[in-house]
């Protein structure tokens, strides 16, 4: 399972397209690829993240923001995506945490999203976190383990304030 995040290039542009129609046919969320729903294009949407980099030039409730496709070196196939949030506002204290991600429905069951969650944690630590949010719907067992295998320590469930959903929230020291 070599894999590696990476910060999505042109490069990518097809695979991109893939991972965001596999998600929308299984009726996946896109969680960890921020805003992706919103974009056919996908260098369009590259761009937009490259701009959510920039902490002087951030769309208002923003912050900054670094996101990754998590690429399996041996056919180069984005199997997941990750979105880390260098800061905490007060929605992504609550609701959003420090990383969201994804896997596509094809390469579930794998292993893949607790090996990007430990990436994405080391990066954390790149950036002087010390200690991360992660957050997942109490209905979404496989997030959970991902999050405990990882050292995730449970806080609190909370509700979202615009919807139905229970929100459950762990720290993870990095």
């Amino acid at each position: 399972m070599n894999c590696k995040l990476i910060i999505p290039t042109s490069e990518y542009a097809d695979e991109i397209k893939a991972y965001r129609a596999e998600m929308n046919e299984a009726k996946s969320p896109l969680d960890g690829a921020i805003a992706l729903e919103s974009f056919e294009d996908p260098l369009e949407w590259i761009e937009y993240n490259r701009g959510l980099m920039n902490e002087d030039a951030l769309p208002e409730g923003f912050v900054q923001a670094t996101q990754f496709i998590y690429v399996r070196e041996s056919d180069n196939k984005i199997v997941g995506m990750a979105n880390v949030r260098h800061r905490l506002n007060d929605y992504l204290n609550n609701y959003g945490g420090n990383i969201g991600y994804s896997v596509r429905p094809s390469e579930r069951r794998r292993g893949y999203a607790k090996s990007m969650l430990k990436e994405a944690l080391a990066f954390c630590r790149e950036l002087g976190i010390k200690r991360a949010l992660i957050t997942c719907n109490t209905d979404n067992a496989a997030s959970r383990r991902t999050i405990l295998a990882n050292g995730g320590v449970y806080e609190n469930t909370l509700k979202e304030p615009d919807g139905d959903k229970y929100i459950e929230r762990y720290w993870i020291e990095v």
